[in-house]
């Protein structure tokens, strides 16, 4: 499953950086995301690879701290931006006429930057007091099948979900691949 993840976000960042027909904001925020995608899964399941593998279920106090930053860091720039996403296609469809007037490549850069900008206050402010004080005691069954669901399952459906339903990122997809475009 961390494979199909990696190999389906970088398929989709390679097709959007090759094909000059997905040049255009709501792409590059999908390859943003199929980015952070990557980053966000990288923080843990390579360390749940090697405990499934070794037996082992022992991290260090600060391996287990970085690995809380980066986990909660891309989980939130995630979240971010999934919300730019949802406010290009609320311009898109609500102005259509002013849409690629307003979704300039600046403001595009912009959102980007500013949802990075945003998690990080976010981060320092309430996501590692909030981490550090919770003790409570949860199923170790059902904290690791909703980890996850949450930390594989989901950034593997992502570029299914985004894209490969839609008729551009196919084309571009087949073009990469060889495989003839009709």
């Amino acid at each position: 499953m961390y494979l199909i993840t990696v190999f389906g976000n970088l398929l989709i960042i390679l097709a959007v950086r090759s094909d000059p027909h997905l040049h255009t904001p709501m792409y590059f925020f999908l390859a943003n995301l199929s980015f952070v995608d990557i980053c966000f899964t990288s923080t843990t399941v390579p360390k749940m690879l090697l405990n499934i593998q070794t037996q082992g279920k022992v991290i260090t106090y600060a391996g287990c701290v970085t690995q809380i930053y980066f986990f909660l860091l891309f989980a939130d720039w995630d979240d971010f931006l999934l919300a730019v996403m949802a406010y290009d296609r609320f311009l898109a469809i609500c102005h259509p006429l002013r849409y690629t007037v307003i979704m300039d490549p600046w403001l595009c850069g912009l959102l980007v930057l500013v949802s990075w900008i945003m998690i990080v206050f976010l981060f320092y402010g309430t996501s590692l007091g909030v981490y550090l004080s919770s003790a409570a005691n949860h199923s170790s069954h059902k904290s690791a099948v909703a980890s996850v669901m949450y930390t594989v399952v989901t950034p593997m459906l992502n570029p299914f979900i985004y894209s490969l339903r839609n008729r551009d990122i196919k084309r571009a997809l087949k073009r990469i691949t060889g495989v003839p475009v009709m």
